[in-house]
């Protein structure tokens, strides 16, 4: 840990919702490694963005050195990635939080929930990683071109779900880091609804032209369970 902070490899870094968180992390100090399936692209991105980010930490790997070299892996991949992804971080994840920011979209028609027969992408990431690793899933309802725009006041919530109460913890931590109010969402089962949400949230921005519709939580916290 560099200051404190906890190292993050962010899987699918190159990506555009990869990218955008990347750029909030390091910009708030915190040291990231971007994975790819392609190496030398991580290399490139990590390049790109160390440049952005003045005095920042930030390195590329293959999806798997990534991993293992990250204190906190988050995955920002594709629904057509996320099986040949796991496969290929499985060993390097054990024991570790592992954030899963997928979402089981379906092209061409992502406006409509589809949801795998686990019941979610992050349930699904739970049975095939195992017990020793901690799955969270976050960041489900943010739209990628305002992570990437530090100029710009994320007006959404995120919700963050798992089964243990201390990952979700370090979760909102790296929620807070990147500009946003995070709130816990209960269990890894319950990810079904932020990951069905995004769906909808596709079909409110194509219908009533907003440029990233988010959601927000009212109420005043009183507590924390």
């Amino acid at each position: 840990m560099a200051d404190g902070k906890p190292s993050i490899t962010i899987l699918g870094g190159t990506g555009a919702l990869g990218a955008g968180l990347a750029l909030r992390w390091a910009t708030a100090g915190y040291p990231v490694i971007i994975g790819s399936r392609a190496a030398d692209r991580a290399a490139d991105a990590a390049k790109a963005l160390a440049q952005r980010v003045a005095n920042s930490t930030v390195s590329g790997y293959g999806n798997a050195e990534a991993a293992a070299k990250g204190d906190i892996v988050v995955m920002t991949v594709p629904w057509e990635n996320h099986g040949p992804t796991i496969d290929a971080v499985k060993d390097a994840v054990q024991g570790k939080i592992f954030v899963d920011v997928t979402v089981p979209l379906v092209p061409p028609r992502v406006s409509r929930v589809h949801l795998p027969p686990e019941g979610s992408a992050a349930r699904t990431s739970q049975i095939l990683l195992g017990e020793n690793v901690q799955v969270t899933s976050a960041f489900h309802n943010i739209a990628a071109a305002h992570l990437q725009d530090m100029d710009h006041a994320i007006d959404s919530d995120v919700l963050v779900f798992g089964d243990k109460k201390a990952a979700r913890d370090e979760v909102l931590k790296l929620v807070e880091a990147a500009g946003m109010k995070g709130w816990h969402g209960g269990p890894i089962d319950n990810s079904v609804v932020g990951e069905a949400l995004t769906a909808m949230l596709i079909h409110i921005n194509r219908n009533y032209k907003i440029d990233g519709a988010g959601i927000r939580i009212t109420g005043t916290p009183g507590g924390t369970e």
